[in-house]
C-alpha cells in the first residue's frame, strides 16, 4: 500500500519529531508554559487550513464515497478545533489575535496550494503526514505515561483509537486515490518537514 510505504520511508523523521524537545517536554510534563500556549495558537491556526483542504478535496472527490469521507474528516478536524479552544481557555491564548508564526504560514500556504492545484489522491498525500505522525507521536508517548501530566489530554487525544481510524481512513484515501512516485515521495516528506519545523518554532518562539 502506498500510505504504508511513504509512512515508512519517512521514519527518519518521525524518530526526529519524537524526540524533539518539545515533544519530549509534552511526554514529560515539563514543556513550558507560554511554548505550548504559542503551540495552541499556531496549531488551531493551522488546523483552519487543513479543514478548508479536506472541504476543496471533497469538492473534487470523483466518487461519492470519497466525498464522505473527506467531510467526515474535515468534521474530526472542527471537532480538534473544539479541543483546541478548551486548551486556549486554560492556558489563556486568545485565539481571535493569533498571527501565524512563518513555519505555520509555510505549512498552510502549501497544504492550500496542494488542495486548489492538485487531485485528491495528491492532496490526501499531503495532509496524511499529519495524521500519521499525531496518531505516532499519541501512541509512543502512550507508553510512558506519568502521573499529574498536565499535558495528558493532548497525549490522550492522540493516542485514541478514534484519531487512529481518522488517520486511517486517511490514508485508505491515499491508496485509493493517489499515484506512486516522486511527486507523492516529495509531497510527503515536505510536510512531515513542516512538522518537524512547527514543533521547533514553538520552541523558539514561545518563549518563556
Amino acid at each position: 500500500m502506498l500510505s504504508t510505504e511513504l509512512w515508512q520511508a519517512h521514519q527518519d523523521i518521525a524518530r526526529e519529531c519524537l524526540d524533539h524537545p518539545f515533544v519530549r517536554g509534552i511526554a514529560t510534563g515539563t514543556l513550558d508554559r507560554d511554548r505550548f500556549a504559542f503551540y495552541v495558537g499556531q496549531d488551531a491556526f493551522f488546523l483552519e487550513s487543513f479543514a478548508r483542504s479536506y472541504s476543496i478535496a471533497a469538492a473534487k472527490a470523483p466518487d461519492w464515497k470519497g466525498f464522505r469521507v473527506f467531510q467526515r474528516l474535515a468534521t474530526g478536524v472542527l471537532e480538534e478545533l473544539q479541543l483546541h479552544e478548551t486548551y486556549a481557555l486554560r492556558w489563556g491564548v486568545d485565539l481571535r489575535t493569533v498571527r501565524p508564526a512563518p513555519a505555520t504560514r509555510h505549512y498552510t500556504d502549501f497544504l492550500l496550494a496542494t488542495a486548489w492545484a492538485k487531485d485528491p489522491g495528491a492532496i490526501a498525500v499531503a495532509m496524511s503526514p499529519c495524521m500519521r505522525l499525531y496518531a505516532f507521536l499519541g501512541r509512543e508517548l502512550a507508553g510512558e505515561r506519568i502521573s499529574e501530566n498536565p499535558y495528558q489530554d493532548w497525549i490522550d487525544t492522540y493516542s485514541s483509537s478514534e484519531f487512529e481510524e481518522l488517520a486511517c481512513e486517511l490514508e485508505r484515501l491515499v491508496d485509493k486515490y493517489a499515484v506512486s512516485g516522486e511527486e507523492s515521495y516529495s509531497s510527503y516528506r515536505y510536510a512531515l518537514d513542516r512538522e518537524r519545523d512547527f514543533f521547533e518554532a514553538a520552541i523558539e518562539r514561545g518563549e518563556p
